[in-house]
């Protein structure tokens, strides 16, 4: 197992303009896990409850993914979030959250999870992000997190920031973490609480990518049809670390290409609700789309 990632597993229930489910598998883990196993062998650190069934483990099974560190409770109820998407597809309304036994989360890596090379901290409370940052002996980690914990756990997340290697977040998380209007010196701001690199987040927009000294953004896809969201941010940094896992190498060329392949998996997450999409996906089609990104993008001087 070269890539680790510690999130949520979570029931969804979402509605779009274009439809709705009722349940569906969801939460950072499963998205960005579902995502990185097509690059590199991927494992999680979860929690969920008695409710959690077979035909949701299967998820994480057909991808080969490495469960040994999802905490089951007996007697609990795995986390629960309910949304709804106006035709601002960027913006989700939460109309419902129940932490369950995600409330009492505390992860226990095991030896073997202790020294993946690779780790993701999905979006949890920035303190036990950085506990479990403290517990693996990564080389390169990457970071989440969200306008509820910037705005409630601030100190605790600038330390939290301060240990990794790059921050993975979206356009407005950014500009409110540095208290600035304008994205460049809001990236520039980060850059000083210590990651080497930021990831912005700019959903139909595309990303852009900030160390001290280069910058690199790139468009979205261009898709006709936009089913669900939910879960894009973390396909994305799914595909964006899984890459940088395989390619086992950090450099400015595997940094970009890593991007345009976050952006590739996050593009084919939102086709339909859940993982559904992403479960059907083959190699090839990810290699084509990579393929057709360079076409968008390339010009000639």
């Amino acid at each position: 197992m070269s890539l680790l990632a510690v999130g949520s597993v979570a029931i969804d229930s979402v509605k779009t303009p274009f439809g709705e489910r009722e349940r569906s598998l969801g939460g950072s883990a499963t998205h960005f896990s579902v995502s990185a196993s097509f690059f590199t062998e991927v494992g999680v650190v979860a929690v969920v409850g008695d409710d959690f069934t077979e035909e949701d483990s299967a998820v994480f099974r057909e991808r080969n993914i490495d469960t040994r560190n999802l905490q089951k409770v007996q007697g609990g109820r795995t986390f629960r979030w309910a949304g709804e998407y106006g035709f601002d597809l960027n913006t989700a309304r939460t109309l419902d959250t129940q932490l369950n036994v995600f409330a009492d989360f505390n992860p226990q890596l095991s030896e073997h999870a202790r020294k993946t090379p690779f780790l993701f901290l999905g979006n949890i409370q920035p303190t036990l992000q950085r506990e479990v940052r403290q517990q693996v002996d990564a080389r390169f980690v990457a970071m989440d997190t969200m306008n509820y914990w910037i705005e409630s756990a601030r100190d605790e997340l600038l330390k939290t920031i301060g240990v990794v290697d790059a921050l993975i977040i979206n356009d407005a998380e950014a500009r409110e973490l540095a208290g600035e209007s304008n994205l460049i010196r809001a990236a520039r701001w980060i850059l000083g609480q210590g990651p080497q690199m930021l990831v912005v987040k700019r959903g139909e927009f595309g990303a852009a990518f900030f160390t001290k000294d280069s910058y690199f953004a790139t468009t979205a896809y261009p898709l006709e049809a936009v089913f669900d969201p939910t879960g894009a941010g973390d396909s994305f940094a799914g595909g964006f670390m899984g890459y940088l896992a395989a390619a086992d190498r950090i450099d400015d060329s595997v940094l970009r290409r890593a991007i345009i392949y976050g952006s590739v998996m996050a593009s084919f997450n939102v086709e339909e609700f859940s993982c559904d999409r992403l479960r059907k996906l083959t190699p090839e089609e990810i290699r084509a789309r990579y393929l057709e990104f360079k076409e968008y993008t390339n010009f000639e001087v």
